[in-house]
């Protein structure tokens, strides 16, 4: 329920913001005058031959994360006068990759990269980044870190990457049609799914046709695809990789399995029985029709959570319903040091420590939906409130007990890719589940030299 003010109450209230206000404002300015930063980043106190410029490359969306990136960013810059960060955005994960790469080969390397981790594999092979475990080990900050996360910082011996922001997989939905279907409780099981995104597809308005439909499925062979079915396959017990991932000689994929068969087959049941609909290609993160209230249910994580505040859509979340376990994947972005020099790479260390401290993980988690990787700033009295207004957010916290990461190996970006053409044929009816999986693993085998 939400209180409702009186006239005088809501004048108060009102007061009462803009004197918090100016008083943050107020600080702000005086802190500015005493340190001598500009809003704009540069420093009028430090000449420039003393400051190390450093620039990040960074996919954050959607548009509103990356203004809180870049006050956090100049909140650094302020209080690190001789380092000065710049943020520049070069597209979402399948753009930056051509980019990444051709930065490597003509070694013209940020001094930071924002990524998910499955791209670790790769740089390690062209030698492009800086292991990070002598600084980690040296940080205070490291025990911070949520263990479960570790999963995505490794590589054989070595850290490579530090998490940035982290999240997983549920399921948003419409409470009131939950209500006006006769939902009373979240599905817990496949079946359960199945049966409530049939119960929701509806013809709401009497025109014969339906216009509504229970679930939104993400279409294309893209990774936000495979991420968001991952859990699925995970839930039915099927591993895509056999072997050990750090050992590159000794892994292969191997995703002719029965729990993988399953998991497509359950999106392809969903499809087929009409009570799912699919988004428009390599386009399952947007929420617009889940906003315009045309798909009752739709995968998706924390990093919403912003948007689907400034909308005042009701909605909640619950867990990714299970077969034989539950299951989530984790997801976020994580943060690297490209190699360049002890200077510049020991300011990029600087920077990507203030980045795990309770303080930046505390704003970026309250301002974004992405939950905080630092375990303090979890349990801060700040984002406790925020989550006792947010219930979404607990339902996130919950599920990283059993949130999974994708292998951190070299050859994952052609997994996916193969595990995604795998999907797309599959929902467009080109293939049943099986006849798919075996004509990605033959492509897969011949990548990794694993022909019989």
């Amino acid at each position: 329920m939400i209180p409702v003010l009186s006239s005088q109450g809501l004048f108060l209230f009102q007061s009462w913001r803009w004197l918090r206000y100016c008083y943050v404002l107020g600080l702000l300015m005086l802190s500015l005058v005493f340190t001598g930063c500009t809003l704009d980043g540069a420093d009028r106190t430090v000449g420039s031959d003393k400051v190390i410029h450093l620039t990040l490359w960074q996919g954050v969306n959607p548009p509103a994360n990356r203004e809180v990136l870049r006050s956090l960013i100049e909140r650094f810059n302020c209080s690190h006068p001789q380092i000065q960060v710049e943020s520049l955005y070069v597209g979402q994960p399948d753009q930056q990759m051509p980019k990444i790469l051709a930065a490597v080969v003509g070694n013209a390397v940020p001094d930071l990269l924002w990524f998910n981790p499955t791209l670790t594999g790769q740089l390690v092979e062209l030698d492009a980044i800086r292991p990070l475990e002598d600084w980690l080990n040296a940080s205070a900050v490291r025990q911070q870190i949520d263990p479960v996360l570790f999963e995505t910082m490794q590589f054989g011996e070595h850290i490579w990457s530090v998490p940035f922001g982290t999240n997983n997989v549920g399921v948003f939905y419409h409470p009131e049609m939950f209500q006006a279907a006769g939902i009373t409780q979240a599905p817990q099981t496949w079946e359960q799914l199945q049966q409530a995104a049939r119960q929701l597809t509806q013809d709401t308005d009497g025109d014969g046709r339906i216009d509504q439909h229970g679930m939104l499925l993400g279409l294309g062979k893209g990774e936000f695809t495979v991420f968001t079915w991952l859990p699925f396959l995970w839930s039915a017990g099927a591993e895509i990789i056999q072997g050990d991932p750090a050992n590159i000689d000794g892994t292969h994929p191997s995703i002719v399995q029965p729990g993988t068969i399953a998991a497509l087959q359950l999106w392809r049941n969903l499809i087929e029985d009409g009570s799912a609909v699919l988004s428009l290609p390599e386009r399952g993160f947007e929420l617009d029709q889940f906003l315009a209230g045309k798909v009752a249910m739709q995968l998706s994580g924390p990093w919403t959570l912003g948007q689907l505040r400034q909308t005042g859509v009701d909605f909640g979340v619950f867990p990714i319903p299970a077969a034989q376990q539950s299951a989530t994947a984790l997801g976020g972005e994580n943060l690297f040091v490209f190699k360049t020099n002890p200077e510049r790479e020991s300011a990029a260390w600087t920077f990507a420590e203030y980045v795990l401290s309770e303080g930046f993980q505390t704003e970026w988690a309250l301002q974004t939906g992405y939950l905080p990787v630092n375990l303090q700033s979890r349990q801060s009295s700040v984002y406790q409130k925020f989550i006792a207004q947010q219930p979404a957010v607990a339902v996130f916290l919950q599920q990283m007990a059993v949130a999974r990461s994708r292998p951190v190996f070299p050859g994952y970006a052609r997994v996916s890719e193969n595990l995604g053409r795998a999907l797309e044929a599959t929902l467009l009816g080109q293939s049943t589940p099986a006849e798919a999986l075996e004509a990605s693993q033959r492509r897969l085998d011949l990548i990794f030299d694993q022909s019989p």
